[in-house]
């Protein structure tokens, strides 16, 4: 959406006001909400399609706000939805972690893991009962070493590109955050049941998982489609509530100049998430 590829499906008009991830305080409740009131402050998801973040004011449809604690900042919380759930969902349904810590050790890797996505699943991923090796820039490779990454490598060294754990691990699950990588660079480093898990699947990705399943074969590809859940939201904040998750800020942008954050989520090297700020 952000350089045109999806016209004319998306936007489906114009003009669209872009923006999923929010953060604010009610200030009018429809007929038959009654979770909210007026002066409640609230984190949420809005469509893609109808979309709608990047305003003063928004519309959100009842059961995706959950409430946002005191402990949880605006930013924070504005940071959570699209990036958190898509990592929470990536974890638990795809590569099948359990939060509390139980079940058998997975070994999983996470792709571009400084970024939005990546640095929520880092820690969603160490909360199980994992082995966590982690690719991004060398600029950051401390930063994802404070998320509990046990391996992390810099994705332009010949290591790296070549996704190979440093302890000669096979992956059970591949959180795949980046783009550009074919599944032979995947492929030899996967245990005999492993998966990749791609985060933003393109026509080729899911051609290729359709491959994977005709011909049976025990290593798969998985595209991963976003299904918003006030449930996990309101999971996740509660995560950021105490502790146990953080959401990392990359950069502060008045709404005024939200181009300047559009700008910088395509460049694609934000540490974290970029909030956009009244």
């Amino acid at each position: 959406m952000q350089n045109g590829l999806l016209r004319p499906l998306l936007p489906w008009r114009f003009p669209y006001v872009p923006g999923a991830d929010v953060a604010g305080e009610v200030v009018e409740v429809g007929p038959g909400v009654t979770n909210f009131k007026t002066g409640d402050k609230v984190v949420a998801i809005l469509s893609h399609i109808s979309g709608g973040g990047l305003a003063e004011f928004v519309v959100a449809k009842k059961g995706l706000p959950v409430a946002r604690p005191p402990e949880v900042s605006a930013a924070e919380g504005a940071g959570l939805p699209v990036a958190g759930l898509t990592a929470h969902q990536a974890v638990t349904q795809s590569a099948g972690v359990k939060l509390d810590g139980s079940g058998n050790q997975k070994n999983i890797l996470i792709t571009a893991a400084s970024g939005g996505v990546g640095h929520y699943a880092v820690q969603l991923a160490k909360l199980g009962n994992t082995h966590v090796t982690a690719t991004c820039g060398a600029r950051n490779i401390e930063f994802v070493k404070s998320l509990g990454a046990d391996e992390v490598l810099d994705y332009k060294t010949p290591e790296g590109a070549a996704l190979k754990s440093p302890s000669g691990k096979k992956y059970d699950a591949v959180i795949h955050c980046a783009a550009g990588i074919p599944w032979s660079t995947f492929e030899p480093n996967l245990s005999a049941n492993g998966k990749v898990i791609d985060i933003t699947p393109g026509l080729s990705a899911y051609m290729a998982s359709a491959f994977k399943k005709l011909t049976f074969s025990k290593k798969q590809l998985v595209p991963l489609l976003l299904i918003p859940n006030g449930e996990n939201l309101n999971y996740l904040v509660n995560l950021v509530k105490e502790g146990k998750l953080k959401t990392v800020i990359d950069s502060k942008h008045p709404l005024s100049r939200a181009e300047d954050a559009w700008a910088k989520i395509i460049d694609g090297h934000a540490t974290g998430k970029i909030i956009v700020e009244p």
